[in-house]
């Protein structure tokens, strides 16, 4: 499943960086995911590197974008094949 983050968020900047498909911007008010590149990490980390980060812990799984493993290692070779 790709991740999202809710209103708590106090868009500090910690995560964007810390992406490794690029995955994470700023919006108005808070950051956004966007969830065609979002893979939580599979295929570089052993777990999300934002949530690591968050401060306030406002980085959840979207369960509006299901995906198994199979599926997010797919997207990580192809967003970096």
């Amino acid at each position: 499943m790709a991740l999202y983050i809710n209103e708590d968020c106090i868009a500090c900047g910690a995560c964007p960086t810390e992406c490794p498909n690029d995955a994470i911007e700023e919006g108005d008010p808070i950051f956004t995911i966007d969830p065609d590149r979002c893979t939580e990490c599979v295929g570089a980390f052993d777990e999300p590197q934002c949530i690591v980060v968050c401060p306030v812990e406002c980085i959840l799984v979207d369960p509006n974008h299901e995906e198994s493993q199979e599926e997010l290692t797919a997207k990580y070779e192809r967003l970096h094949g």
